[in-house]
Order: C-alpha cells, then sequence, then structure tokens
C-alpha cells in the first residue's frame, strides 16, 4: 500500500508529488498516456530540421482526429502530435448546438510539455467577486491564504516578471523580465498616456531568464529563446513536470510512477467513509487491476476529474463519489476570447527587432478595478506585442505590426456541466464524457467591449491599417478553446453547494483530495495555472499534516 496516489501527472499533479515525496510519503503517480522522458522523447531538433510547410498534419488526419483543435494550431504539428491526445482516440461528445474543443495532452507531463507559460496570480478581488456579485459560491479561501505559497512555487518554477505594483495583479518572486521591443516601448508609452487607468507590462512567463541554484540542481539551464516550447525543451527551462517537480520527486526515493494506467474509478470504503484506491485499465491490455493507499488526489484536469468522481458510484454515493451536492461536473468554464486585433506599426523599420523571447506583452484587467460604469460583470486581460515582419517586398525595410488579444472571465453557471453518457464507452470500457456549455450573455457583452478597447488602444499606440473591430468581435471563440478549463467540483463553504473545502479536500470524504482546475469556484482573468501550483503545493502539505496527526488512522 502507498501513502498517496496521485491521478494525472501534469502541471498540478507534479507538485502534488513533489510536495508529498518531500515531506516523506511514498507515492504512486498514474498516469493514463505514455512515459515520455525528459529531453530524448522531445521534438525540438526534428522541429528544427524541417520547413513549417513540411511539419503540418496531412488535413485527413487533422480532420480525423484533431478537428476542434483551432487554439493551438500554432503549436500542433506532425513531429510533436504525440504530445496533444486524438479526439478520435479518445471520443467526447457535446450538447446540440453547442460545440466544446477540449484540448488535451495524455502523456506523462500532460500539457505541462505544452502550455502557453503565462503565469499570473490571481488578486485579492477575484476571491471576492462571486460573493460581491452573486455568481457561484464564495470562495473559501482568500488571497492571503494562497500570497505565501505563490511564494513558494514561484521561486522553485522559475517566473519571470517585472514588478509593476498593480492592485489587479499582485508582484511576486520573479526572476528579471524579458525586454520589451521598440515598438512595444512606444505603445506602451502612448497607451498609458491615452489611458491612464490602463498599464501595458511585460507578461510573466515560467521560462528561465536567469537560474538559481534550486535551478541548476534540478539540470535546468536559462531559456535561449528558441521558441520550440511545444515541442518540449531539452533545456528544461520552461516549467514542466519533467524539468522540475518530477526529478525533485524521484530525488527523494519515494515515488513510484506507473504510466499506460487508464484509472476507471476511485474504490470507496462504505464502513469507514473513505476511498482505499483507484480502479485502473491498463492502455494497453486492457487489464485491470486496483491500487491502495491512505490518500488519493485526483489531478486528471478539470473534466477528467470530475468524469472519474461520476464514474465512481456505489450504494453510498450514487450520483458519483462524493456529490452528495450534485455539483460534480456543474459550473464548467474557461476563458473567453475574440480574433486578435492586428494593425501596421509605420516606422522603427530601420530598428533591430530582438525577436526569440517567449513571452509578450500584457494588459491586465482594469474593468471593474480602476474603470467602473461597464455594461458587464467582472473583466479581461489582454495579450499581445509587436513583431516584425519575416520577409517582405515593401520599400523601406520590414514592416513592424501590433497585435492585441483579450482574455476574459466565465462566469460560473450551474448549467454548463459535464455528464457522463449511459450508452457510449471508450477503448477501456470507461463512459465517455458529455459536455453541455455554451458562454453567456455577460460573455459575449463582455467580448464586443474587448475587440473595441483593444482598437482604440492600438489606434492611440500609433498602429494604422486596423481590422475591423466589430467582425473581431463576432468570433468568439467557443468554450475550451483557450485551453483554460475549470470548475466541475468547486471549492465551497458549505457541503450542499460545494465540493471540497478551502484545503482541496472533499466535504464528504476526508481522504480524498482535488488541486486542479476542478477546484475553482471562479475563474478570474489571469491564467490559472499558478494558481493550480499554489493551491496543489499547499493542498499536499496539508494533507501530509493530517496524515502525520493520525487524521486517517
Amino acid at each position: 500500500m502507498f501513502d498517496a496516489i496521485v491521478v494525472g501527472s501534469g502541471i498540478s499533479g507534479g507538485w502534488v508529488a513533489k510536495e508529498l515525496c518531500e515531506r516523506g510519503l511514498k507515492v504512486l503517480m498514474l498516469e493514463r498516456g505514455p512515459d515520455i522522458r525528459h529531453g530524448e522523447d522531445y521534438s525540438q531538433d526534428l522541429a528544427a530540421s524541417l520547413r513549417r510547410s513540411e511539419d503540418q498534419i496531412p488535413l485527413e488526419e487533422r480532420e480525423k482526429h484533431y478537428p476542434y483543435y483551432a487554439g493551438v494550431s500554432y503549436a500542433l504539428f506532425e513531429s510533436n502530435k504525440k504530445l496533444w491526445a486524438s479526439d478520435y482516440d479518445h471520443p467526447y461528445e457535446t450538447a446540440p448546438g453547442k460545440p466544446y474543443r477540449w484540448i488535451r495532452g495524455y502523456q506523462l507531463g500532460g500539457r505541462s510539455l505544452t502550455w502557453g507559460r503565462q503565469s499570473y496570480r490571481w488578486a485579492p478581488q477575484d476571491f471576492e467577486s462571486n460573493l460581491k456579485d452573486g455568481h457561484g459560491v464564495d470562495w473559501p479561501i482568500r488571497y492571503d491564504d494562497l500570497a505565501a505559497w505563490y511564494d513558494h512555487v514561484e521561486a522553485f518554477a522559475g517566473i519571470s516578471g517585472d514588478y509593476d505594483g498593480l492592485c489587479q495583479l499582485p508582484d511576486g518572486d520573479f526572476l528579471p523580465p524579458w525586454p520589451m521591443n521598440v515598438v512595444e516601448e512606444a505603445a506602451k508609452a502612448n497607451i498609458e498616456a491615452a489611458f491612464p487607468t490602463r498599464r501595458m507590462i511585460m507578461g510573466r512567463v515560467a521560462n528561465l531568464s536567469r537560474t538559481t541554484k534550486t535551478h541548476q540542481d534540478l539540470g535546468r539551464k536559462r531559456c535561449e529563446g528558441k521558441l520550440a516550447c511545444a515541442h518540449g525543451c531539452n533545456l528544461g527551462s520552461y516549467f514542466s513536470t519533467q524539468a522540475a517537480t518530477l526529478p525533485a520527486a524521484r530525488a527523494t526515493g519515494n515515488l513510484t510512477v506507473v504510466t499506460d494506467a487508464v484509472v476507471a474509478s476511485v474504490e470507496h470504503d462504505p464502513v469507514h467513509g473513505r476511498v482505499t484506491g483507484v480502479r485502473v485499465v491498463d492502455r494497453n491490455t486492457r487489464e485491470g487491476r486496483t491500487y491502495s493507499a491512505r490518500l488519493v488526489f485526483l489531478n486528471a484536469s478539470s473534466i477528467n476529474t470530475s468524469a472519474l468522481l461520476l464514474n465512481s458510484v456505489s450504494e453510498a454515493f450514487p450520483r458519483g463519489l462524493a456529490n452528495g451536492s450534485d455539483q460534480v461536473g456543474r459550473n464548467l468554464m474557461d476563458h473567453v476570447s475574440t480574433r486578435p486585433i492586428v494593425g501596421r506599426w509605420p516606422g522603427f523599420q530601420d530598428q533591430h527587432d530582438p525577436g526569440e523571447r517567449p513571452t509578450g506583452i500584457y494588459i491586465p484587467r482594469y474593468a471593474n478595478v480602476t474603470e467602473s460604469d461597464k455594461p458587464y460583470l467582472r473583466g479581461f486581460g489582454m495579450q499581445g506585442g509587436a513583431v516584425r515582419a519575416r520577409r517582405t517586398e515593401a520599400p523601406g525595410g520590414l514592416p513592424w505590426s501590433m497585435s492585441l488579444m483579450p482574455f476574459g472571465e466565465v462566469l460560473p453557471n450551474p448549467d454548463n456541466r459535464v455528464t457522463l453518457s449511459a450508452s457510449r464507452r471508450d477503448s477501456w470500457g470507461v463512459p465517455v464524457p458529455i459536455i453541455d456549455a455554451a458562454h453567456g450573455r455577460n460573455e459575449y457583452l463582455m467580448m464586443r467591449e474587448a475587440a473595441r478597447d483593444a482598437w482604440q488602444m492600438l489606434k492611440a499606440a500609433g498602429c494604422v491599417d486596423l481590422n475591423r473591430w466589430e467582425e473581431a468581435a463576432e468570433h468568439v471563440t467557443p468554450p475550451g478553446d483557450r485551453i483554460h478549463e475549470m470548475g466541475t467540483a468547486r471549492m465551497g463553504r458549505d457541503p450542499a453547494t460545494s465540493v471540497v473545502n478551502g484545503w482541496g479536500q472533499a466535504h464528504e470524504v476526508s481522504n480524498l483530495f482535488l488541486s486542479d482546475g476542478a477546484v475553482m469556484a471562479s475563474s478570474a482573468s489571469m491564467n490559472p495555472s499558478l494558481t493550480y501550483m499554489a493551491l496543489s503545493a499547499r493542498a499536499a502539505n496539508h494533507a501530509a499534516d493530517l496524515l502525520r496527526d493520525g487524521a486517517f488512522e
């Protein structure tokens, strides 16, 4: 028997395993996909040897296996397709007229090998918005509960960024920021002069702009800006399970990793009211087996975690494990975007473009923070940057362009949910998820305003030949496209309206923990991965404390 089982090896699962192993627990990490060895199994060298046109997945194969991958078209190639789960091999269903793009990575390391690495702390208002405007349930924690854990994960992961002094985007324990180019510096000055309530800053990213001893001890090296991050990084320069948390966990001697293990359900002992382990189906042989442990952590990503709970039915939990509240599967959230607003920057054609860097610029949320009287709730941030054309026949040199794209908060809605098919099963005998989700009026109204704001800011910055913001606003991304799925087993104070408490501990099953996107009670406007890391480190240490103190004897 293990002390703990961790289901999932992505960003949150890697952090849980590291923290538990470093506390002395014997940990089993289960991954449904194949092993991916750091460095030798990446595709950077192959990608570098191919022209982009040679590395495209044939259209027929793409339509069959990756029909919903529009959101990662910049990062999905023939050479790295093993890092992206096939929709054909891993099916799911959607409600009629409600498209959902579920973009997954089923291999050791999960999407930590392909994520965009934008790393932002949430702000105090993000943990209070549900209570203030009545959407969702109140978070059982506040920013101060996570502040020290943000410090903890930033120092280990390595987050580059500037100290910007913004109430809506707290500063952290940063490595030096990547520099803005000349166009971005000019745009920043112009935008902030025209809109004093808005700020344009350098994006905060989990790529090492320099290394500390902690990073060096793991064999990680400074980012060289090769920008083939979606192919895996041989240098370990960006944070991933393979580069950081997995070697740290293995160094303790307390970790066992089993890949090709599709977890079908969690085993529950009704006499003691606790989980005892998980039931697994071998991905290759289809043989079943069971692993036992004193603690179980579910870190399979939001939709898979809730599907696993829903499939773990018993006499004690006929609607699914820990689902007495009927909240498992509900309140599925993502972020919402429009097409980017893009304009040409006249001038600076004699200026050098330093080019290769792993992040762009960021405009933090201002709506309903530094600006009020908006026709929508919550707000959005904007990601973008200025780039120079690689080749052109235009006189005077290579032109610059600049773009902005909003990432907006999606309100929690219990009707946006995940259920299980009663008739269709996957290749391992597990019911396939049915995803029923759609954006609401607030999201569409917010994106229309965001597209207009982006156009106005680029105009004020100095751009010309901008695309029409009205047309960009008509192309709102469907749920799932931003790859930030959250909710489905939310935190809360009341067991009647939530699944886990403020520690990620299931209200109804004391030795069951969740700390991936499933536990989020709201979505904020910032990328969520850094918050997953902080929640996971915090939950793992709390569980280790409980185990040490005999809570599960």
